[in-house]
């Protein structure tokens, strides 16, 4: 890690402001970095990083301050300018384009729109140079649509790279990285610093903030509220210092399990070379949360379209609440009282140039109090959505409010929201926390809890080992399509859960 900074700052924010109408989202921040520095930025779901950054990248023009990149000031509104300066900034949300290879993403848009051809040989080898220089392995000629999410995300850091980024910023650069991907990520990030580029990096998880960064700047309510060195803080006090107050997650209390709301004997999904899912047995009773834990990409998506009502078993039987699942029907899940919380919020959750209230009655148009005929009740949808807002603390945005606009984290609180508002009978939550800061977390496993408490059979679907330890009454792990045996969860550790996870069950039993 870095050594307390002496020499001057390779970048300097001076009193950013920044107003999205009657919204502060950024209120006279100033900070700096180092060279070679690790500086994470923390704060709540809304408190302001992401404006932040994008204001530093040249993405939005600050009400008033400056930004000052290696001593001379950035012309504001200009992404290009900040790229030129020595800025790359890697999404949340990566912007590549599938069907092509990675040298050909890496080199979009480094070259003149006359030229009649690019010179990929040359791209190539440049490519391969930085792989090695900084740790990205990964095959120039590879098709992006082809590879994992943790090596498109290092496609993203390349593409900064070859641009001769001396400054990284990287926004929530682990939300859809396995636990191993991270670790692997924050290895090269720190081998990256220590090669003279200085990073910021958002992210809400505590404990890779005090794995990673040398120095920590927290933001509430769109102003620095603290700056700590990482040595020198604890998980708790970062906590408390991103929510103003003192941050504990719920217990789950033991409770005797209902009826069985979902029931799967011997499904499949799929055939032959396409087949998905394969023999899955598990039954979910009513009053009891069913974790599903696994590595990414080994059947999870796949498990969630089936439960969703999206696809239906190619063999085997499947039955939820009480009825025989033959064909996709999703309508007539939601109708039956299934809510759905899916893993991709952007993708499958919300409809982005629609409206906060359009998003949370989406899927419940057909309830009475919503829809007349083919007319919508607008103000009692707009009402559902501000109890909405009110209960999950969504920031950022009203009801009229378009939900591209809010950050990721409220958007999850969204989804989640428009489904426990009402206590389902079954809930399918995939991720369910992914993107959310601690205190969201914590609010989020209450309402989860809270609706077990009322009755709701849960499927959890996450990679977060504590959170399926923390709500779970049973634990099955899914690999490569197939789920091991349950376990009550106080007959679980991480080893044992480990060892499930790679599919070695009779060890674990």
């Amino acid at each position: 890690m870095a050594e307390p900074a002496t020499a001057d700052p390779v970048l300097r924010l001076e009193h950013i402001t920044k107003r999205f109408g009657g919204l502060v989202a950024n209120d006279d921040i100033t900070l700096e970095l180092h060279p070679g520095e690790l500086l994470a930025l923390l704060g709540e779901n809304g408190a302001g990083k992401t404006t932040l950054m994008n204001i530093l990248f040249g993405h939005y023009t600050a009400d008033a301050g400056r930004v000052v990149a290696f001593g001379a000031e950035l012309p504001p509104g200009r992404p290009r300018a900040a790229i030129a300066a020595g800025i790359g900034m890697v999404h949340q949300h990566f912007a590549l384009a599938g069907n092509l290879t990675v040298v050909e993403n890496v080199v979009a848009g480094t070259e003149s729109l006359w030229k009649v051809s690019s010179d990929l040989a040359a791209a190539r080898g440049r490519l391969r140079a930085l792989s090695e220089r900084f740790g990205l392995a990964i095959d120039p000629d590879a098709r992006v649509g082809d590879l994992s999410v943790g090596e498109r995300q290092r496609v993203e850091i390349l593409k900064s790279l070859y641009r001769d980024a001396r400054v990284l910023i990287l926004d929530e650069p682990t939300a859809v990285l396995t636990h191993q991907e991270a670790g692997r990520l924050y290895e090269t990030l720190r081998g990256m610093a220590a090669k003279g580029l200085s990073l910021i990096f958002i992210s809400h998880k505590l404990h890779e903030v005090l794995g990673a960064a040398d120095r920590v700047v927290v933001l509430r309510g769109g102003r620095v509220v603290a700056e700590r060195r990482a040595a020198a803080t604890t998980k708790e006090e970062l906590a408390e210092l991103m929510v103003g107050r003192r941050v504990a997650r719920p217990k789950r209390e033991p409770q005797a399990p209902g009826a069985p709301v979902i029931a799967a004997r011997g499904v499949d999904v799929g055939t032959g070379a396409g087949r998905r899912l394969a023999g899955l047995d598990f039954t979910l009773h009513a009053g009891e949360t069913l974790g599903i834990i696994g590595v990414s990409g080994n059947g999870q998506a796949a498990l969630t379209q089936l439960v969703c009502g999206l696809t239906a078993p190619s063999a085997g039987s499947l039955t939820m609440l009480d009825r025989t699942i033959t064909r996709p029907d999703p309508r007539a899940l939601v109708a039956a009282g299934v809510g759905r919380v899916p893993e991709d919020r952007n993708a499958n959750g919300v409809v982005g140039e629609m409206t906060l209230w359009e998003n949370a009655v989406l899927e419940r148009l057909g309830e009475p109090r919503f829809a007349a005929g083919p007319f919508v009740r607008r103000q009692a949808a707009r009402d559902f959505a501000q109890a909405i807002i009110r209960r999950f603390d969504v920031r950022g945005g009203r009801p009229d409010s378009p939900i591209r606009l809010l950050s990721g984290g409220n958007m999850q609180k969204l989804i989640l929201g428009r489904n426990l508002m009402d206590v389902p009978r079954i809930l399918i939550a995939s991720q369910p926390t992914r993107g959310l800061d601690e205190g969201a977390v914590a609010a989020v496993h209450e309402e989860i809890l809270a609706a077990r408490r009322a009755g709701a059979g849960i499927l959890l679907i996450s990679e977060d080992l504590d959170e399926i330890l923390q709500l779970a009454d049973r634990v099955q792990a899914i690999v490569k399509g197939r789920l091991s045996p349950a376990i009550a969860v106080e007959a679980a550790d991480p080893r044992r859960l480990g060892l499930m996870m790679a599919g070695v069950w009779e060890e674990a039993a």
